[in-house]
Parts: C-alpha cells; structure tokens; sequence
C-alpha cells in the first residue's frame, strides 16, 4: 500500500500543480486581454502626473529663483538709492549751513560797517557840535575880552578862522 498512497500522493501533488499553473495562466490571460490595458493606463497617468508635478515643481523653483534674484537686486538698488539720497541730504545740508554762514559774515560785515558810518557820523556831529559850541565859546570870551560886541560879520569871520585853526590842529 505504500507505493499507491506515494503515487497517489504524487499523482494529486502534479494534478493540483497543473490545475494552479493552469488556472494562473488563465488568469494571465484574462488580466491581459481585459484589465491590463487599464492597468498600464493608470500606471502611465500615475507617471505622467508625477513627471507633470516634477516639472511643475522645477519651473516653480526656477520662478521662485528668479523672483529671489530680482528682489535682491531691488534691494541693492533700493540701498544705493537710499544711500544717494543720504549723501545728497548732507551735501544740500552743507550748502546751505554754509550759505547761513556766509549770509551771517555778510550780515555782521554790514552791521560792522553801519556801525563804524553811524560812529564816524556821530563822531563827526558831536565834533561838529563841540565846534559850534567851542566857537561860540570863544565869541563870548573875545567879547568880553574885546569888552565890546562884535557884528554878525566880524563873528562869522572870527568863528571862521578859529574852526579853521582846530580843523588843522
């Protein structure tokens, strides 16, 4: 009886192995003739979509690059910008502390020399009136000296001559 269990055991083993081979090549057919197109279709859309989001990413680093890029150039020109107008801020600044300063020495040029005419004037007046006064001094002192009065015509000229003399003096 061994040898019939062994070759019926053997026999069942290869019959099970043919009807498993047999129904997966079936299998393989039928995946083949109806659902692998389908398959290979949702595995190319699956590709297509990942190669798609790839490039999508590539491009939206390049962009993102490019942006990157131009707003740092913005940037250096918005400080060179900044910096120019800083620089002309101090240059206007400078100019005109110094135009203040010019129009000040101007100003106390022109106060120093009003006042140096004011001076000479009023030194000329008082002058001129220590003249008068000094003059008609005098008149007094000649007539009362001379004990008599003098005309018009004699005080002029006696004024005259003495004016004369503190001119020179």
């Amino acid at each position: 009886m061994l040898p019939t269990l062994e070759a019926s055991g053997l026999g069942t083993v290869i019959g099970n192995f043919i009807i498993v081979t047999g129904a997966f090549v079936v299998l393989l057919f039928l995946i083949k003739k109806f659902a692998w197109s389908q398959i290979t279709a949702i595995f190319e859309a699956r590709a297509q979509k990942i190669s798609d989001d790839i490039t999508s990413a590539e491009e939206s680093r390049i962009q993102a690059q490019s942006l990157a890029d131009r707003r740092q150039k913005e940037l250096v020109e918005a400080k060179d910008e900044a910096g120019k107008i800083i620089d002309n801020a101090h240059e206007t600044g400078k100019a005109h502390g110094d135009k203040i300063i010019a129009n000040a020495h101007e100003e106390a040029n022109r106060l120093k020399e009003k006042a140096q005419q004011d001076i000479a004037q009023s030194k000329q007046e008082a002058v001129s009136s220590v003249k008068g006064d000094v003059a008609d001094l005098t008149v007094r002192l000649a007539e009362k000296i001379l004990a008599k009065e003098l005309d018009d015509k004699a005080k002029q000229d006696l004024v005259d001559r003495y004016l004369d003399q503190l001119g020179d003096a």
